[in-house]
This record gives structure tokens, sequence and C-alpha cells, in this order.
């Protein structure tokens, strides 16, 4: 298949996806006069890709594990991949009718505000973890690039939820996501943040819109936060010793020990300074550039005194399996071993029958050679 063909092979399927990396192949197929054929029966497969019947025969776009189930990928383009991945693009795979057809790199590219952003969330005493459905390469290169010292990568959409789940053992997490598959996290997160410009359903399930779907307005919002709560205690404070006192001297508490008094008159002013006060003290809160870092400071609570880092948390093991000749055999020993609760990440390597397996929870040796024996590979231990 040459470039036009799978252009428009990519068009045809991507044109009906809401994910980010199909906008991407259908602009740019869109921008360089590239036409789409007619599709039927349209499946999107979260974390995989998605599927679709064009020309009378199933056409398939997504990941190489899921391509690699349905047509037989050439070694140069597994090479291919690994390489564009360790520069942090996304390879995508399409098949057609059974057969291979091709495979086109999509650069997800990150916003020109996003180191900046990390940045200022460390120096709050933050920690920022990224969560992707990508590879561990990709993920690797984009999080170095945008400045994230922790990441879990190979996670499917039901999977982040279940990471965010396991980061709330440590303390309060808020989550970031424009997408579908991120509308599961945002809901389970102590707060979910969504993109303006990302999915109706990210939106709808978030707590916080950012309306500029600038990632500089998450460290913003903690910004304000803070002066918010600084602001109540304040006020609060202040009404507090006020009252303690005022109350007292004017129910005439104070007469019998110090001879003191209030004329009523006074004391209904003083009760309207008081509120001029608070007021006063919360209006300027209008004055607060939420932007300006330079105040910012690391505020101490119980999670901090724990670890904070989830790869502490994260079990890795490095199983030996034998059997596995393909990237077929790769594709369906990772797909069995996903299968089970707790597992974040697989990588199979059939040349060294070794698979790397990360889970968020220790995993029964037991569990994990009845995955592999039941996709029908010989399960030779723990390395």
């Amino acid at each position: 298949m040459d470039e036009k063909e799978l252009l428009s092979l990519a068009y045809s399927l991507e044109v009906k996806s809401e994910h980010p990396l199909a906008k991407a192949v259908t602009e740019h197929c869109s921008d360089i006069g590239v036409t789409a054929s007619e599709t039927e029966r349209f499946t999107a497969l979260p974390g995989a890709g998605i599927t679709a019947v064009t020309d009378g025969m199933e056409a398939m776009a997504g990941s190489l594990e899921m391509i690699c189930k349905n047509a037989k990928v050439d070694k140069s383009f597994l090479d291919l991949s690994d390489e564009l991945s360790c520069r942090g693009e996304t390879p995508l795979f399409f098949s057609k009718g059974g057969v291979f057809a091709g495979m086109i790199s999509v650069a997800d590219v990150i916003k020109e505000d996003s180191k900046e952003a990390v940045a200022a969330l460390k120096r709050m005493g933050l920690d920022v973890v990224m969560i992707t459905g990508d590879n561990e390469k990709t993920a690797s290169a984009i999080a170095g690039e945008a400045g994230i010292d922790e990441f879990v990568a190979g996670v499917k959409p039901d999977g982040k939820a279940e990471v965010i789940k396991e980061l709330q053992k440590k303390g309060k997490v808020a989550m970031v996501g424009d997408g579908i598959n991120d509308a599961p996290a945002l809901t389970v997160a102590d707060m979910g943040i969504a993109i303006g410009a990302g999915n109706d359903v990210a939106i709808d399930a978030a707590d916080v819109v950012l309306v500029k779907s600038r990632l500089s307005d998450v460290a913003a919002a903690v910004r304000l936060s803070r002066a918010t709560l600084r602001n109540i205690h304040q006020n609060l404070f202040w009404a507090f010793a006020y009252n303690l006192i005022g109350i007292p001297l004017a129910a005439g508490v104070f007469i019998p020990i110090f001879g003191w008094t209030l004329n009523p008159m006074f004391g209904a002013a003083a009760m309207s300074v008081s509120s001029f006060l608070v007021v006063s003290n919360a209006l300027r809160l209008n004055l607060f550039d939420v932007h300006d870092g330079s105040k910012d400071r690391v505020v101490k609570n119980k999670s901090n005194d724990n670890t904070n880092n989830i790869k502490e948390d994260k079990k890795e093991m490095e199983l030996t399996v034998k059997g596995m000749m393909c990237a077929h055999c790769e594709a369906h020993v990772k797909e069995a071993l996903e299968k089970i609760d707790g597992v974040t990440n697989v990588i199979a390597d059939h040349e060294k029958n070794l698979v790397t397996l990360s889970a968020t929870t220790a995993i029964d040796e037991s569990v994990l050679k009845a995955a592999v024996e039941g996709a029908g590979y010989e399960f030779a231990g723990i390395r």
C-alpha cells in the first residue's frame, strides 16, 4: 500500500474518532486534500484502537499489540516503532483485510507552558505524576521534556482510575485531563481538572474547568485556593477574637471585675466595623495575582511525611516465558497478563523470553503462571 492509499485508509478510520491522535491525523489528511472512503460498523476500543468496515473489508487502526493480533508486521517496522517511541513519538499501525497496511507516526507535542507549570507545582511541594496510555519509551521521552520525574505508562482508560486510587493512599490527588478516556479518573480524583478545549465528557466529569486550556492555570488555581483558604482563616480568627471580647463586654461581664461598660450604640457600631473589616479582607483577593509564583511555598501535610513516590509502591517483576516466537506472541502474552487486577504495564520480548511486568499490588506467582499458560505459553518462573 502506497502513502496515498495509507493516508486515505487512515482518514477513513480516524475521522469518526474523538481521540487527540486521531484528530492530528485527520487534520493533516484534510490539509493535503486526502479523501476518505465510506465506513461501516465503526467501533472504538478504549486503550487499543478502532475498527470499521471499508470496501467490504475489516480495517483497523491502533496500537502494535492490536494490529499484531490480526496481521503480520515486518520486523523493520517494529524496529522503526521503537526508534520513534524513543524520540517521544507515537506510532499508529493500520491493517486492512487482515494485511498490515502501514504505520503513521504522530508527535504528541507538549504545550508551551507545560514545563513551567510542572516546575511551579514542584516549587509548591506537589508531586507531579504523568499517567499515559503510551508505551514506556514514548512516555519517558515526553516526561523528560516536560520535567516530570514520575510516570506510569501503558495504562488503559479504566486503569487510570486505579492508579488514582493508589495515589490517594498517600494523600489528596488532583487529576488533570482532557479526553474521554480521562473521565473515570477525573471522577475518582479528589479534584478533577479538565482542559477547556477537551472532550465534553471529561469536562462534565471534572470539578474545575480551565477555560483558557493552559496548564499554567493549574498552578494558578492552587495559588488561588491557598490564598482563599488563608483569607478564610484570617477572617475566622478575627471574628472569633473580636466576638470573644466584644460579646462579654456588651453583656456586662467585665463590670464587676474592671468596671468596663459598653454603650449599646457603640456596640452596634462595633459590630458593623467588624463586618466591614471581614468583607474588606475578603475583597483583597481581587488584587491577588494568581500567576505570580514569587511567593510560592511548600505546604506540609501528613501525606508529605510519607513517601510520595509512586515507583516505591509499584511492583516490578521479570518473568521468563518460553514459546514466544514473534510480535504476535508478545501481544498475546501482554493481553493475558494485563487482564490481571493491578497490572498496569507489560512489556514482552520474544527474543529474550522475557516479560517485564509492572503492578500496583503484589501478585501471586500462581496467578501469573495461570495467565501465561492460559494464553498457550510456558511459564518458566520469576527472575
